[in-house]
């Protein structure tokens, strides 16, 4: 069987879940990475964890997809918690660390993974929580090392800069950059230029084209959302299947090329066997 392997997907309880991984089955998807959302105003980590292991659950029920899944805090759940619910930024830090702390319980069950997605905030912030962000970041990252599992990573926009400094955090950490998984990524694929982290590519059009051109080290991802209002967004759940048959029919790719990018890389990142 030729895998195809999204390798970040996000569904929603008041989504259609179960029914979005169909529509990915049927347009040739096998295997998927399923990433916790940022936890709502009431919400407690272990509900937001059991929510995402329980539609995972349910969709492989109703499909053949093979979901395996992410768990962490999102970084926008530091802002959320000090913008709206006002809670100091050395309290709201702690928050955050205990959310990490009971998703590495469960990756230690061996029912999720990998640490996701955790990070920074992509969008312009105080120093003060940028500063607790980076913090997290790196305890996030040790923990991995700890766990000796992946962490799937959200920043700013992906750069060589930023990439540079993620890779810094990882050495401090004591961490493999390479088991670093930047989410949503550019085609930044040559290790000169990501530092060693691990690229999982937005895969519209071009930047599968682009990253093609300059090799195999890096993932497939849509990002998907799940989101009744936004149907499709960032990209429809098919955009993986479809885009890598695509690829081959086109010539731009090969049968020993997509065995890379869908099984071999996920599986040296992740430790997992598809």
């Amino acid at each position: 069987m030729t895998v195809i392997f999204d390798n970040h997907v996000h569904l929603s309880p008041r989504g259609k879940n179960a029914e979005e991984v169909k529509r990915f089955e049927k347009a040739g998807g096998t295997h998927m990475v399923l990433v916790t959302l940022p936890r709502e105003r009431n919400e407690t980590p272990e509900h937001q964890y059991q929510s995402t292991l329980d539609m995972a659950k349910k969709s492989m029920e109703s499909t053949k997809v093979r979901i395996f899944v992410a768990l962490g805090p999102h970084p926008v759940e530091l802002v959320n918690l000090v913008r709206d619910r006002k809670i100091p930024v050395p309290e709201a830090k702690l928050e955050l660390q205990k959310s990490i702390d009971i998703a590495a319980k469960l990756i230690r069950e061996e029912r999720a993974i990998a640490l996701g997605e955790v990070g920074r905030p992509h969008f312009p912030t105080s120093p003060e929580i940028m500063q607790a962000s980076n913090e997290i970041m790196l305890y996030s990252m040790r923990v991995a090392k700890e766990l000796g599992c992946a962490i799937v990573l959200h920043t700013e926009s992906t750069t060589p800069d930023v990439c540079k400094e993620i890779a810094e955090f990882a050495d401090r950490a004591g961490f493999s950059r390479e088991r670093v998984v930047k989410h949503y990524c550019p085609p930044i694929i040559d290790e000169r230029d990501n530092h060693g982290i691990f690229p999982s590519v937005l895969i519209g059009r071009e930047n599968a084209e682009k990253a093609l051109e300059q090799g195999t080290r890096f993932m497939m991802e849509t990002d998907f959302l799940d989101d009744l209002k936004r149907p499709g967004a960032v990209l429809d759940i098919t955009t993986v299947p479809k885009r890598t048959k695509m690829l081959l029919e086109t010539g731009k790719a090969t049968p020993e090329t997509i065995e890379i990018i869908h099984r071999e890389n996920p599986e040296r990142i992740y430790g997992i066997k598809l």
